[in-house]
């Protein structure tokens, strides 16, 4: 009679060799990096009645702590002006360090660009809505940004360039 054998099991570092070689994203932690409020006119701003044109810019930026951990940060500005007076100036940037490894090097800077400022812009726009209340002026709501078709824009215009050298 024939006995059967148990099958073999994988040993603890091999089944952690398997785990490691799996594709895996983690954010490690979401911090504010930098934060600034400027109110040239205070307080005579604060009497005034016209209503400020706002104007907002976003970029963002990744670095390379070390492999496979990068720090990602969203800067946003926003500018209110009543003609050339300049109400306030919000300046925030949001930041996070992310583990990506065993991914792809074609697929890092999607992620880097378009998914890591998709987790930080609510927190960034929550920060920019806090500081304009905080600083006497209704609350900055920015609108949502898409950030893979600011991505993909980019790359258009890198091959343009690309082109227009040749």
């Amino acid at each position: 009679m024939a006995t059967k054998q148990p099958a073999a099991q994988p040993s603890g570092e091999a089944q952690a060799a398997a785990q490691n070689s799996d594709p895996s994203f983690v954010i490690e932690k979401l911090y504010v990096k930098d934060m600034s409020l400027e109110i040239p006119n205070a307080p005579q701003v604060f009497t005034q009645r016209e209503v400020p044109q706002i104007g907002i810019e976003i970029g963002n930026y990744s670095a390379v702590l070390e492999q496979g951990i990068y720090e990602v940060a969203l800067r946003v500005t926003v500018t209110a002006k009543v003609g050339e007076s300049t109400v306030f100036l919000i300046e925030v940037q949001q930041a996070g360090i992310f583990r990506v490894q065993n991914v792809p090097d074609e697929h890092i800077e999607p992620i880097l660009a378009i998914t890591c400022p998709n987790i930080l812009f609510p927190y960034a726009r929550e920060v920019v809505s806090d500081i304009s209340i905080r600083a006497g002026f209704p609350p900055v709501t920015l609108s949502p940004v898409n950030f893979e078709a600011i991505y993909a824009h980019q790359k258009e215009q890198e091959a343009q360039q690309a082109q227009a050298k040749h």
